[in-house]
């Protein structure tokens, strides 16, 4: 191998590791992020549980779930009988 094809090889390596390097940083970057439409989907999902968390740990909740249980109209399961 000539001196040439060596320097041809070395430099054909370093550019093709300069741009998997820039690619992979990229890639990176963008999928961390989220689009707009996706965010804003979490951001309502986040809204509802809050919503949730605080019926279930509301006192008037426990009270008719209590209430429920000692009229016998609860299940095994914990649901409530028609």
């Amino acid at each position: 191998m000539d001196v040439f094809t060596m320097v041809a090889i070395i430099v054909s390596v370093s550019c093709a590791a300069g741009v998997a390097n820039q690619y992979f940083r990229t890639r990176a970057k963008t999928a961390g992020k989220l689009d707009s439409a996706a965010q804003r989907e979490v951001d309502d999902l986040r809204k509802r549980v809050e919503v949730l968390e605080e019926i279930v740990t509301d006192h008037k909740y426990d009270l008719a779930k209590e209430i429920n249980r000692l009229d016998g109209r609860e299940d095994r399961e914990g649901v409530a009988k028609p």
